[in-house]
């Protein structure tokens, strides 16, 4: 048996293997969903960024309900006292809500027009704006290694970006292009939005003393509405004609139940692992999304340029949370 003081050590390791389960598992699982060829018609982004988001809310209700010793009374109580008795708090998450669901969005159009691996590692530009909106909204100090790091991720992009020779006719070749462009600019937009949204989220829980649970539920909440409000405007035909649920599937459903944990896995990674462990995960994600979409989805022809700007991206991961220590012991969280 584990002694009481290795639990926590233990807790580490099992956030670490689930996060690199679940990031290589949505990437992948997304990719196939938006590729696959159906006869009926393709579900809606906009449907399972709303499916999503309530089943954030359910799993985080639960959360709650367990932290209040399964009384539904006493679930209630804390519900209304944090959530409805305290609507200046709460409208704080619009913001945040509003930009996160903007960038589950634009992950399905990225994933849409690039391979799950050329997305991987560009989509680590999120490293970069997290650091600036670090330290413009919070102060915080980044030290020599994190400098470097940025350094190495912006080479590792352009290489993973830099255009290859290709047999083909022209006309596929351009269209090729266009794709390419449409998949990296919204990469790069989700980038933007995660850095943003991921540090005010962090300024806002460190002002408040409010549960990271209870925070997810107004964040879900926010989201639902905010995601419902764009499912009608931009898919309201579509919904109209064959349903919100449409085109769902087995595939469709275990992508939605991947977006829908990751925000629960990235609060355990939070709670009981550190920088250093996220690192690894994401790095080992990155090789694991690779490897599985050379070898078994067959849409990616990985070259020796490729392979050069993931290596730099890889190592900019693990250098950017190898220094850090500062005298208040405050980290930046990427």
């Amino acid at each position: 048996m584990l002694s009481p003081s290795s639990y926590p050590s233990r807790l580490k390791y099992v956030s670490l293997v689930v996060l690199v389960l679940q990031t290589t598992s949505l990437v992948l699982t997304m990719r196939y969903s938006r590729t696959l060829k159906e006869d009926g018609p393709r579900y809606l982004a906009s449907s399972a960024v709303v499916s999503a988001e309530v089943l954030k809310i359910l799993a985080c209700t639960l959360f709650v309900f367990r932290e209040n010793s399964f009384s539904v009374r006493a679930m209630k109580q804390l519900l209304k006292e944090e959530i409805v008795n305290k609507p200046v708090e709460t409208l704080k998450l619009a913001i945040p809500a509003g930009i996160y669901t903007l960038q589950n969005n634009l992950l399905y159009v990225a994933l849409s027009n690039l391979d799950a691996a050329t997305y991987q590692i560009t989509y680590q530009l999120k490293i970069l704006t997290t650091a600036l909106f670090s330290v413009s909204m919070l102060g915080k100090r980044l030290g020599l290694y994190q400098w470097l790091s940025l350094l190495f991720l912006m080479a590792g992009v352009t290489l993973v970006q830099w255009p290859t020779d290709s047999e083909g006719d022209s006309e596929q070749k351009i269209l090729s292009a266009g794709s390419q462009f449409v998949g990296l600019m919204t990469v790069l937009m989700a980038c933007v939005s995660s850095g943003f949204a991921g540090v005010y989220f962090e300024k806002i829980l460190k002002e408040t003393k409010q549960s990271l649970w209870i925070r997810n539920i107004e964040l879900g909440l926010f989201g639902l509405v905010f995601g419902f409000l764009g499912m009608i405007v931009y898919d309201g035909q579509r919904v109209k004609q064959w349903g919100i649920f449409q085109g769902y599937n087995t595939i469709t459903c275990a992508v939605v139940f991947l977006q829908a944990a990751g925000g629960l896995v990235i609060a355990m990674v939070i709670k009981y692992a550190d920088n250093i462990l996220k690192g690894f995960a994401t790095s080992l994600s990155i090789i694991l999304s690779a490897l599985i979409s050379y070898f078994l989805l067959q849409d990616f022809n990985p070259t020796r340029v490729f392979f050069l700007g993931a290596v730099l991206v890889i190592a900019a991961t693990f250098l950017y949370g190898h220094e850090r220590r500062p005298a208040n012991g405050s980290t930046i969280a990427v």
